[in-house]
């Protein structure tokens, strides 16, 4: 057996259980972008976390664009 065969299956093991741990934060954070949450501006209706960054980038864009629209 010479020595790059036997490297060869230790590095494809790591890289599939790189690929697992992948795998597993990205569907933790998909699940936590769309766990209903409760804020103070809408109790009774729980919005998602992904529906509050959402409002939040297009408020920032709101303002931004209307304050370059100011004349100098």
């Amino acid at each position: 057996m010479t020595q790059g065969s036997a490297g060869k299956g230790r590095g494809g093991r790591q890289r599939g259980q790189a690929m697992v741990e992948y795998a597993v934060v990205c569907a933790a954070l998909a699940l936590a972008l769309l766990v209903p949450v409760a804020d103070a501006f809408s109790a009774d209706d729980p919005r998602t976390a992904a529906d509050l960054l959402l409002d939040a980038f297009r408020n920032a864009y709101q303002r931004f664009s209307y304050a370059i629209s100011l004349p100098d």
